[in-house]
């Protein structure tokens, strides 16, 4: 299955509303994107700092989720050290190190050209234990995501 097929078999209305995609989605990676819009900048025409967090949050909480537990995010550190005005931003969040209660998952968001724009890292707490496995245990796409 095809990550835009994934997609649309588990909307996140948040990730909708804030025009967020799914690239790729394995049990310890996540890449999602997002297509820099007049709605998603700043007052000084570049991608809101609150874009690209919201951006890490749902690679980050995606990938935990991945084992099939329920999680909420318990702390974050961002970093941001560029950043571009149009064009596209991936964020990739891969999972650190699974425990008992947390996971912790480091994420990097490129833009162009792969240019670093903010790396950081996110605890997620477990707040459910009982596991629901998701049905297509590894999804990646196949073709380009459109622009």
């Amino acid at each position: 299955m095809e990550a835009k097929e994934w997609q649309r078999n588990h909307p996140n209305a948040f990730m909708e509303h804030n025009f967020m995609e799914v690239a790729e989605l394995t049990p310890d990676r996540a890449v999602t994107s997002l297509t820099i819009r007049p709605e998603v900048r700043n007052p000084y025409g570049v991608a809101h700092g609150g874009a690209l967090y919201t951006l890490a949050d749902n690679a980050t909480g995606m990938v935990a989720h991945m084992d099939g537990r329920s999680y909420v995010t318990q702390s974050s550190n961002m970093y941001f050290l560029q950043n571009q005005t149009e064009g596209v931003v991936r964020a990739e969040a891969a999972v650190k190190r699974r425990g008992r209660t947390t996971c912790l998952v480091e994420v990097d968001i490129t833009g162009e050209n792969g240019k670093l724009l903010a790396s950081g890292t996110f605890v997620h707490f477990c707040v459910d234990q009982t596991v629901r496995p998701f049905p297509t245990p590894d999804v990646t796409e196949s073709a380009p995501m459109e622009s």
